[in-house]
């Protein structure tokens, strides 16, 4: 059997594979299309998710070869990109190719389904600078992002070239993306790799974790400072995966302070001043999609940032 496209939108028709043999029915259809636990669970609670032709409950167990038919919603528009002034963002660097900028706390990479906040690309585009378009049309340009609360250096192609050569040198690991944290405690060793796959958490819908069979994700550190609480790395990534090195350090008992959300100790965050994690994109170096020249960029610390690593060296 193969897909269809039905008036609500995409039909999947496919079986259920050796490796799921057993599993909840919300956590096979989770796991096969990818979606959240949540939404899984709605489709199968609303009967857009069958077993062998037969509408099961969520906690069903399936079995390997069963034939599963989940039908999806239909796409939603996607947001547009509004103009708008961005407080904070800083253009460190642009020319016919790219623009490098440094990102405020609280500013999303580009529009997405349930963010009304300020994104960089809303923020180019209201001081006028002409984006690739390139991607879907909510994210053109970009090439990669930071996290909401995480700051610092990024960078978005303005040209088609610069599109293709940034992603594709994204891809093929040829980016060297540095990033500064403090993270609770002090890692054993002081200098290692984490090398452990990531992929959504299974109960928890907005956070990802170390998950076996999740995606490939290697994180290089070294330790720059340490404090009696906390210990300020340097890290680079090999991969870019989704929260990677919040994910990462929260899974070796070390998360980034003030990171509530994976495990930071409140009592600490909050006597360090932080409502987010203390995370910084420090620096980006790559060939330059123009001149093939290599080009580094490098963020300083914000205040809140700066005052949190005041407080732990007095």
């Amino acid at each position: 059997m193969t897909s269809a496209f039905a008036a609500g939108g995409d039909t999947r028709s496919l079986p259920v594979p050796d490796g799921l043999d057993g599993m909840r029915l919300d956590q096979a259809v989770s796991r096969l299309l990818g979606l959240s636990r949540t939404a899984a669970a709605g489709l199968i609670d609303a009967g857009d998710a069958l077993v062998d032709g037969v509408a099961r409950a969520n906690s069903y167990k399936v079995k390997a070869g069963s034939w599963l038919e989940v039908t999806l919603p239909a796409p939603a528009a996607p947001p547009a990109v509004v103009p708008q002034a961005v407080p904070g963002l800083t253009v460190v660097y642009a020319d016919d190719d790219i623009v490098v900028v440094d990102k405020p706390v609280g500013v999303a990479a580009h529009p997405s389904p349930g963010w009304t906040g300020p994104t960089v690309i809303g923020g180019l585009a209201g001081i006028g600078h002409r984006i690739s378009t390139s991607g879907a049309a909510e994210r053109q340009g970009v090439v990669h992002r930071l996290d909401v609360g995480t700051t610092g250096i990024m960078a978005v192609a303005k040209s088609e070239r610069a599109y293709t050569a940034l992603k594709r040198a994204f891809k093929y690991r040829e980016v060297e993306k540095r990033y500064h944290a403090v993270v609770q405690g002090h890692p054993d060793p002081l200098r290692g790799t984490i090398d452990a796959p990531i992929d959504r958490h299974p109960h928890h819908d907005y956070r990802w974790a170390v998950v076996s069979g999740g995606k490939p994700s290697i994180t290089h550190y070294d330790t720059l400072e340490a404090f009696p609480a906390a210990s300020l790395l340097d890290v680079r990534l090999e991969t870019g995966r989704t929260h990677q090195i919040r994910v990462h350090f929260s899974s070796m008992r070390h998360p980034c302070v003030g990171d509530l959300t994976y495990g930071a100790d409140p009592t600490l965050s909050a006597r360090l001043g932080l409502s987010r994690q203390w995370l910084h994109a420090r620096s980006l170096s790559f060939a330059h999609p123009g001149t093939g020249d290599e080009v580094t960029f490098v963020s300083e610390y914000p205040d809140d940032l700066a005052r949190a690593l005041e407080i732990l060296r007095d």
